[in-house]
């Protein structure tokens, strides 16, 4: 099991982890909402949790539950600009639909 990051999102999350000071990296996970049952969660972390799997890509610790992993699994975490929106996207190959506003998906 790992999720990777592209260049793009690790950029990004080094930039935004200097410019707070301090954090070893970003935790991805998933929570039940929306319409199509779940949607992703993207928090900085300062304290790793003993339960937390930790996967090291393009320079950035990125770390999953293992409830999470389950979900997330091959997924890969990019930064996308579009025009004037910009922000991460999530690569999921355990995605079977998603909802029509892109706000939650369904495994």
């Amino acid at each position: 099991m790992a999720i990777s990051v592209t260049q793009a999102a690790a950029e990004h999350v080094r930039k935004h982890l200097e410019s707070r000071g301090h954090g070893v990296g970003i935790r991805v996970g998933v929570r039940t909402t929306g319409c199509s049952g779940m949607a992703y969660v993207l928090e900085f972390v300062d304290e790793i949790a003993p339960e937390d799997e930790r996967y090291d890509a393009q320079g950035v610790s990125v770390f999953v539950d293992p409830k999470s992993l389950v979900y997330l699994d091959g997924t890969q975490l990019d930064f996308v600009k579009e025009g004037l929106n910009e922000g991460f996207a999530f690569n999921n190959p355990n995605v079977s639909a998603e909802c029509g506003c892109g706000e939650s998906f369904t495994v």
